[in-house]
């Protein structure tokens, strides 16, 4: 695929993502109140899923199956199906990101739709459905808000960064990330947990963060996000040069990156349990 090929189906693939993901945004937001009323539970008695998580992913399933039958879906809720022949496009979505936001009526939650071509994320939209702000990006093609184009922070000294970060359900994995907080926290300036990972990493492409860090992201948490960052300017992997994954995500500008990446190398962010 040539790379002019590549930046137009990108711009086509984000203008499918746009009005979808935009849909899906209202239908969350219109539902919150109905579905506080019908929680469950997945991998603890702490992580929640809603009837709006299944709702939007099953809205935002059947639009992508009209708009672009052959392309194939990784969705939080429902799993994985098949590309059939003929497509290379698989979407990966997060219906609602930040479910116990969601839950309490904290205003970080969102709808993060992405588009990855051949494995490669290319296209991806992240909104706040609880405010409406919008993050979209293109690879090759900038990192947007509001029709302004993003730029991550420019700092150059870690102990003057912040960092955003969040933790897993499971309680012995909070323990470790824990551990490791309480030993990162002395050498930077603060730390933040909003609570949802697409929106800390739109957050690190708009600068309102310096870096971010996780174990546990799945990809439908990280792709969206993760391409407004890079899109932005900000290295986005995991350590010792392993992708972003479950393992690790960081994503901090590439003066930060190293400083950030040895020192969560140092304090074995990507263990434990």
């Amino acid at each position: 695929m040539s790379e002019i090929r590549a930046a137009s189906t990108a711009g086509e693939l984000l203008k499918i993502a746009l009005p979808i993901a935009r849909t899906a945004a209202e239908t969350a937001r219109r539902m919150r109140a109905e579905a506080i009323t019908d929680v469950q539970t997945k991998s603890t008695r702490t992580d929640v899923v809603t009837a709006a998580d299944k709702a939007v992913e099953r809205q935002v399933i059947d639009a992508l199956r009209s708009a672009r039958p052959g392309d194939g879906v990784l969705g939080e809720e429902y799993g994985d199906t098949a590309t059939e022949p003929g497509s290379s496009v698989r979407w990966i979505l997060d219906p609602i990101d930040g479910t116990v936001n969601y839950l309490y009526g904290l205003p970080q939650y969102a709808v993060s739709l992405a588009a990855e071509v051949d494995g490669v994320v290319q296209a991806g939209v992240v909104i706040n459905a609880a405010t409406g702000d919008e993050w979209t990006a293109t690879r090759g093609g900038g990192a947007w808000r509001d029709g302004r184009r993003l730029h991550c922070s420019a700092p150059t000294d870690l102990a003057q960064s912040l960092i955003g970060t969040g933790f897993g359900y499971d309680a012995k994995r909070r323990a470790h990330q824990g551990a490791v907080l309480a030993r990162l926290i002395t050498q930077v300036r603060d730390i933040r947990r909003f609570g949802a990972a697409a929106l800390d990493l739109c957050a690190v492409g708009e600068g309102l963060l310096d870096a971010y860090f996780e174990k546990g992201l799945n990809a439908w948490d990280h792709a969206a996000g993760g391409l407004v960052a890079t899109e932005a300017g900000a290295t986005v992997a995991g350590l010792a040069g392993a992708p972003p994954g479950l393992d690790m995500v960081v994503a901090a500008p590439p003066a930060l990156f190293g400083p950030l990446h040895d020192l969560l190398a140092e304090l074995d962010a990507s263990g434990g349990p």
